[in-house]
């Protein structure tokens, strides 16, 4: 396992989603301003988000790879969940503006009728994305990164906007201006759900959240191994991409150090065979009959 070479792998990936993200944002912005289409730049607009969420990540690896020092034990992995709360706030105050702008087109006095060439845009903006996916998703497995495959799906996320702005500018050309600014609405709505559920699991992980059917998972496992009897306290939090894992269970109080050592070792062998990135710590007690 080496958990800081995967961070620092992890930023190829960051860095395409920004570049992709940049180059993307400005073309779709200037065509859309030309082609006078307001669900080509509502798109611009999320793809500018996306930048900020990507930086964050960036960010967030970044700082993680930084070893534990005095005043953090456990490390720096949470720094990545902290810049993708903060990216949740900037998603969803830019979704609340395209929302705004939207709403405020459907009352204008003249409905535009975008220009074709900005459909292709959205188009061709949308299969760009899609091979951005593909490689980060291909780069998450590879490095076991839950955080770039969280980026690579909302690549994907993307390139599904991206062709549903085109589809909603070529039912405009078609005669239907109004879809237009109906897809711009869309496209707010999905920013902000997607700020939602960033903003979620951050903070669910923040406050230590950990899934109870992989908790259960877990202690099963722990208890499986020989000389175990019963397990009295389990707890699970998230660090990053780290697992820590503090259980207690109980043994046979006639065995010696060394026994009790070799089950606290097999029970973290088995534990770390299914989670590679986690840290357990195992405490022992005796587990003493009742009287009657």
């Amino acid at each position: 396992m080496d958990l800081y070479s995967n961070l620092k792998q992890g930023e190829r990936g960051a860095w395409v989603s920004i570049i992709s993200y940049v180059v993307l944002s400005t073309v779709k912005f200037i065509a859309g301003v030309a082609g006078s289409s307001e669900a080509l730049k509502a798109d611009a607009l999320n793809n500018t988000t996306d930048v900020i969420a990507s930086v964050a990540v960036l960010i967030g690896l970044r700082i993680s790879q930084k070893p534990p020092d005095d005043n953090h034990r456990y490390g720096h992995l949470r720094a990545e969940t902290i810049a993708s709360l903060i990216a949740s706030f900037i998603m969803a105050a830019v979704g609340l503006e395209v929302l705004t702008d939207a709403i405020g087109s459907i009352y204008s006095e003249e409905a535009q009728t975008p220009s074709p060439f900005t459909a292709f845009v959205a188009l061709a903006s949308g299969i760009v994305m899609y091979g951005v996916y593909r490689y980060n998703l291909r780069l998450s497995k590879k490095i076991g990164s839950s955080a770039l495959r969280a980026a690579a799906l909302d690549n994907r996320s993307d390139a599904l906007v991206s062709l549903g702005a085109a589809a909603g500018i070529g039912g405009a050309i078609f005669g239907f201006p109004v879809i237009d600014t109906i897809t711009a609405l869309i496209i707010a709505l999905l920013i902000l759900l997607a700020a939602a559920s960033i903003f979620k699991e951050a903070v669910y992980t923040l406050t230590d959240g950990f899934d109870e059917e992989e908790g259960e998972a877990l202690a099963h496992l722990a208890t499986s191994v020989p000389g175990v009897i019963r397990l009295k306290d389990f707890k699970g939090r998230m660090h990053g991409n780290m697992i820590f894992i503090d259980l207690t269970v109980t043994v046979d109080p006639s065995l010696d150090v060394v026994e009790s050592h070799r089950i606290t070792e097999q029970i973290e062998r088995r534990l770390q065979k299914v989670k590679p990135l986690s840290t357990v710590l195992v405490h022992i007690e005796p587990e003493f009959q009742k009287k009657p």
